[in-house]
């Protein structure tokens, strides 16, 4: 395939970006499909695309992802040009990148060191910081080679290994390359002591939410389908919405009043994209964790996107890979504002089980999505007949809150009530179930 060359503008590095299309792959998401996100996730971390190119290949070459000719082909591009750095458009092994770095002499990254710099950029919390440093620790640890030494001195010098260096602290003939693996593996299990107590936290939040009773919807979705849009406009939360890509990746609650007065808890959190690094989806997994303990789930869809369907079906393998993927879904259709005919958004809707078509930006159809989450809700509810005692009067009350009383009558020692409640509740009044 020929390479296009862009303009070139400004002092940022400049990128030239590789990918690979495997023959009888889905041709639904080419690999020059992939080669545009791609060229999103460089834009967002800063980098200017010079030009790009994908080859065909039968299978990736395990020594340096793209074929010989290719290579060669790179060799006098990089070599001829400005570009600072190449970008792969997949994760590449440590073998690979080390071989690509020997050939081309020049910086090489993959699509997950790219994603990974994202995160890094948009962290805005200790705990997001602590999810991303933990990734891109595990990440590099395989790739650690003698070109990348003092790796203390480059993350807190003395202080990042408790404030000791020099004689005595090193074994018998360890070089620096050991003493940096050394200080990763260290590195990288504080990490995850602290991470398993943000996990402690969270749960122990979680078990008191569940506790109050208020169901919690859960927003998902691909990268920028204007997930935070749809929290602001439903909450008023005044969260960044930016059209970029991975802006929200610490979880945001809210609450939200559905058409019948009843609250729930609204939640957004970090978007999905094609080829999540693993690395990232281990790190996140106390945030993800809010996934998996929502009543419902809140899919965002961009509906004006190219590639919907197949962003659609990367959010369902996601939610499945987590463990979310049986969970009551509904499908937000955003952004036909952007639709030539918004009408057109009617007949989208009914390709999905359970859809609204919205905008968030203006709040078109907002009204229909809380009526629907509201019913998704209901559904989700169990019906029960409670006996609650007088003198338990803050239990009759939380029963009309979070509940739906369909008959209530007193009694001669307590307060008889039928109708539905969340399941969060079913642990509180089972001493009361008759």
């Amino acid at each position: 395939m020929a390479k296009r060359v862009l303009s070139t503008h400004g002092g940022a590095e400049r990128a030239y970006l590789v990918g690979v299309q495997l023959k009888g792959t889905d041709e639904s998401w080419t690999s020059a499909n992939s080669l545009v996100e791609l060229r999103e996730l460089a834009r967002t971390a800063g980098l200017e695309v010079q030009g790009e190119t994908v080859q065909k290949l039968e299978a990736i070459n395990p020594a340096t992802y793209v074929g010989k000719g290719k290579l060669e082909e790179l060799k006098l591009l990089t070599r001829g040009s400005d570009v600072d750095v190449v970008v792969f458009d997949d994760e590449l092994s440590p073998n690979q990148q080390r071989n690509l770095e020997e050939e081309l002499e020049i910086k090489i990254i993959d699509r997950t060191a790219l994603i990974l710099d994202i995160f890094a950029r948009h962290a805005r919390t200790r705990e997001g910081a602590l999810q991303v440093e933990l990734a891109q620790y595990v990440y590099r640890l395989p790739r650690l080679t003698r070109a990348w030494t003092d790796l203390a001195q480059q993350t807190g010098g003395a202080a990042a290994r408790g404030g000791a260096t020099g004689v005595g602290l090193r074994g018998p003939g360890e070089t620096q390359l050991e003493t940096d693996r050394r200080f990763i593996r260290s590195h990288i299990a504080q990490l995850e002591r602290e991470l398993d107590q943000v996990r402690s936290h969270r749960e122990l939040y979680r078990r008191r939410r569940r506790e109050q009773g208020l169901p919690v919807v859960s927003l998902v979705g691909y990268t920028n389908a204007g997930k935070s849009t749809l929290l602001n406009a439903l909450t008023h939360a005044g969260v960044v919405a930016t059209d970029a890509l991975f802006v929200t990746l610490d979880p945001i609650t809210r609450r939200l009043a559905l058409p019948s007065g009843k609250e729930v808890l609204l939640t957004d959190t970090v978007g999905f994209i094609q080829k999540l690094p693993t690395q990232l989806v281990a790190a996140f997994r106390a945030t993800l964790e809010e996934i998996g303990d929502a009543d419902l789930i809140l899919h965002v869809v961009d509906i004006t996107h190219r590639y919907v369907h197949k962003q659609v079906e990367t959010v369902q393998k996601t939610l499945a890979q987590i463990g979310a993927g049986s969970k009551p879904t509904l499908v937000a259709l955003n952004k036909i504002d952007l639709l030539k005919d918004p009408q057109n958004a009617k007949a989208m809707a009914s390709e999905y089980a359970s859809a609204v078509a919205v905008s968030a930006l203006y709040g078109w159809g907002l009204v229909e999505l809380g009526t629907k989450i509201e019913a998704v809700l209901r559904r989700e509810m169990v019906r029960v007949l409670v006996r609650i005692p007088y003198g338990q009067d803050s239990l009759v009350v939380l029963f009309r809150q979070r509940g739906i009383v369909a008959r209530e009558q007193y009694e001669e020692t307590a307060t008889l009530i039928e109708g539905d409640l969340p399941r969060p509740l079913m642990e509180t009044f089972q001493p009361f179930l008759i």
